[in-house]
């Protein structure tokens, strides 16, 4: 039977942050019940095409999918538990922002099924959020963390991005040691980018602000690997670090406590989006749903398909994507896994790729397959180019 994940988009948030480009709108918490109930419906809608598909993940994005209450959020996941099959023991994650979360809430997201909080605290510095746009303090994330605790939540992921204007190592460092005092079974560290339109980035072009140094940015991220392997972390994606433990791990030798959805990503496996600007993929094509919350909830009540983007992948694509999204884990990309996929050996497909970005020290390569080396990490974008042709 085939595996796959489920992904709910929540496109509602309190306030637009500074650098943010997500599919997200502030004060729409008028279109909240409306839209519960039409990714219901729509669930209703898209499971007999997913039938004979068994769902063990499901993770609730956005978007600040805590403005929601509790309750419509479990209404969501019971509806993906009896109608899509989600499996009891399922990992299911829920995003939440400090300064949106309170105790009574967080019980009643662990009661609801709720059984992995990703906080999206980005900074401990309360310039640096000031500068990002983000609605809470540093305090206010402290806090969520420990109530967070007090619900009863064992595996919680912390967000946090580094490479801000004017931002120093310092400061870097000074965050992540609080963020590691939280003591978080994850932790998601991303290079800020400067996406275009967004205010951040036009202050950057109007010089306003200074840019980003990628100098100082490849130090931060050499700093956090250091830091968080002293720390008892594994580093086992380029952005995301687990908590080591004394479980077994996965088949392929990734942690106990690696996002279990997110690697249905990286791995290239099935995953079914709902909601507004939700994207999925059934192993043959990619589709989207329509980004805005209006047309989403007119198109779904009306019984009509919400999709509004769809793209084919043929053999070519689906290994050229197999190959940049597995190479971003720490175990990379094994011969037996290509082989097995694609009926074609790796060395066949790519094997001058391969030979160059080793001699360039890019990737590792033995008998068990190919990985990014600590070089290739900071210059992944180069070797991922070469396997998309």
């Amino acid at each position: 039977m085939a595996i796959a994940g489920i992904y709910i988009h929540i496109p509602f948030c309190r306030a637009k942050c500074a650098y943010c480009d997500f599919i997200s709108y502030p004060d729409l918490d008028h279109f909240h019940a409306d839209y519960v109930q039409e990714v219901q419906r729509e669930i209703t809608l898209r499971a007999p095409t997913w039938a004979g598909v068994c769902f063990d993940t499901l993770y609730i994005g956005g978007g600040t999918p805590t403005l929601l209450a509790a309750a419509q959020i479990g209404a969501l996941i019971e509806a993906c538990h009896s109608t899509l099959g989600l499996v009891d023991d399922a990992e299911i994650t829920i995003e939440g922002n400090p300064g949106t979360v309170d105790l009574p809430e967080l019980n009643a997201l662990r009661w609801a099924g709720v059984n992995r909080l990703s906080l999206g605290v980005q900074s401990l510095d309360d310039e640096e959020l000031r500068l990002l746009g983000r609605i809470h303090s540093a305090t206010e994330a402290l806090e969520a963390s420990r109530l967070a605790r007090e619900a009863g939540f064992k595996n919680i992921n912390l967000d946090l991005i580094f490479g801000l204007p004017d931002q120093s190592v310092a400061r870097w460092r000074e965050t992540l040691g609080r963020a590691l005092d939280l003591g978080p079974e994850h932790l998601s560290l991303y290079a800020l980018t400067l996406e275009p339109g967004t205010p951040l980035a036009k202050q950057v072009a109007s010089d306003r602000l200074p840019s980003p140094s990628d100098d100082v940015a490849a130090e931060m991220y050499e700093l956090a690997e250091a830091m968080l392997d002293d720390a008892g972390y594994e580093h086992y994606e380029i952005s995301n670090w687990a908590r080591r433990t004394g479980d077994a791990p996965d088949a392929e030798g990734l942690p106990a406590l690696a996002c279990k959805h997110n690697l249905k990503y990286w791995r290239n496996e099935r995953y079914l989006g709902l909601g507004a600007g939700a994207h999925s993929y059934d192993g043959q094509r990619r589709y989207a749903n329509v980004p805005g919350p209006a047309d989403y909830i007119a198109r779904v009540m009306a019984g009509r398909d919400a999709v509004t983007e769809t793209e084919e992948t043929d053999r070519a694509r689906a290994m050229g994507e197999t190959m940049m999204l597995g190479l971003r884990l720490s175990v990379g990309v094994t011969w037996e896994d290509f082989a097995r996929r694609f009926g074609v050996s790796l060395r066949e497909v790519y094997g001058q790729e391969i030979e160059e970005l080793r001699a360039q020290g890019l990737l590792e390569v033995d008998d068990r397959g190919l990985r990014l080396t600590p070089g290739g990490r900071l210059l992944g974008n180069r070797v991922f180019a070469a396997f998309l042709r």
